[in-house]
């Protein structure tokens, strides 16, 4: 089988953990990595067999090199996914994968442009308890959608520099809210502040509207001294209940209460292996340029809602 020649841009917590997974991917072939700091680099590089790069011109200019994961801080990775879809790389940029709206426009003409595949890390809707909502959602086991509430707190994680708990934390939720609900939201209500962290928002809730009454909630913070993620969502015939962390998923009907079984998986690994057989294969992505996109509109508006102490109507 071909083998998909891959490089990560940026090799910091997650970077590392791209460069890992690609390494034990059967899809995949881990040619190289790139770091601006050279001791970095070279560190991840001699780990898991590749080469290291402190600029990203001369790799990208390998034609052994056909898909990049971009994992730099959030002020870069529109710069770097940019100069990688001009070189002809295939991308799968982190979220929020623009600083605005306007950069995120950009790289999804560049993308269509060039007819590469463009993917933002919204890496939940891999997790398999999430497919198994959808399906719920879809199928009307849980009867009529009612409304859907995410939890994603944790203490300031000193990866964290450069944006907010909203493009950072809460836009994994607006992605998800809009996946299950299979719709975009009609309007957005959110209050963000500032706690301990001055120079951008720790502590955010967000009210999406949808369509015929639906709601979803999303709390988001790096206040909390332990770590939770947590889904809920309402149905007209059941409850589910979804932990990120474990991946354990409740169903609570009128009946009964029930915990499906299934094996936990690495949700990085799930989504990078599906980002390496879309490319392969000429296959659509499950999350598109434009899902990463909508997202970060969305929480431009949250971020607007709060600072003018109203909703913003998004259609």
């Amino acid at each position: 089988m071909k083998k998909l020649g891959v490089a990560v841009i940026g090799t910091g917590f997650w970077g590392r953990n791209h460069a890992r997974v690609f390494k034990e991917l059967e899809e995949t072939e881990l040619l190289a990595v790139c770091d601006i700091n050279a001791e970095r680099a070279e560190k991840v590089a001699k780990q898991f067999g590749a080469k290291p790069y402190t600029t990203t011109g001369k790799m990208l200019r390998r034609q052994d090199i056909e898909a990049v994961s971009i994992c730099t801080w959030s002020t870069n990775l529109e710069e770097e996914a940019l100069k990688a879809l001009k070189a002809g790389k295939h991308v799968l940029v982190e979220k929020p994968m623009a600083t605005n709206v306007k950069q995120a426009e950009k790289l999804l003409k560049t993308a269509e442009k060039r007819g590469l595949h463009l993917t933002v890390g919204f890496l939940m809707r891999f997790i398999p308890g999430v497919q198994h909502i959808k399906k719920a959602v879809e199928n009307k086991t849980i009867g009529e959608l009612v409304c859907a509430t995410a939890k994603r707190v944790s203490q300031w994680p000193e990866r964290i520099g450069d944006v907010g708990v909203v493009k950072d934390l809460a836009i994994h939720d607006i992605d998800i809210m809009r996946y299950l609900f299979n719709e975009d939201p009609i309007a957005v209500y959110a209050k963000t502040g500032s706690m301990k962290h001055k120079k951008f928002e720790d502590y955010a809730q967000v009210m999406l509207t949808f369509e015929g009454g639906k709601s979803g909630f999303i709390e988001s913070n790096w206040l909390t001294p332990y770590k939770t993620r947590i889904l809920v969502v309402t149905g007209s015939e059941a409850i589910m209940k979804l932990d990120y962390i474990t991946q354990e998923l409740t169903i609570e009907k009128a009946e009964e209460t029930v915990q499906p079984r299934y094996p936990w998986q690495e949700p990085l690994k799930l989504e990078l292996q599906h980002f390496a057989n879309c490319v392969l294969k000429r296959e659509k992505p499950l999350i598109t340029g434009m899902d990463g996109l909508k997202a970060l509109q969305i929480a431009e508006a949250a971020l607007k809602s709060s600072a003018k102490g109203r909703v913003i109507k998004l259609r």
